[in-house]
């Protein structure tokens, strides 16, 4: 094998400024998106809590009117459209 080559300090001093502006560009985006993150974390824990109420609704009618099927019907089309 040959031996290592020696690089330009011009190169490192390049590479080391590329490498910290990285860092620095990282963190800066990281701290942009981490609120906007967050927003959408809310909004869907809310949406979930929403989804799992309707298929509560939907289990206790689905249980408790087991001869009224065009009620149940129209309530599921209405809960699929609300959750698409």
């Amino acid at each position: 094998m040959a031996p290592p080559v020696a690089v330009s300090p011009l190169i490192k001093t390049a590479r080391w400024s590329a490498l910290l502006l990285g860092v620095f560009y990282g963190k800066q985006r990281f701290e942009y998106l981490k609120p906007i993150a967050e927003e959408e974390r809310k909004v869907e824990e809310a949406e979930k809590k929403a989804r799992e109420e309707q298929e509560r609704i939907y289990k206790q009618l689905s249980e408790g009117n087991t001869g009224t099927h065009t009620h149940l019907h129209n309530f599921s089309v209405s809960l699929l459209v609300f959750l698409y």
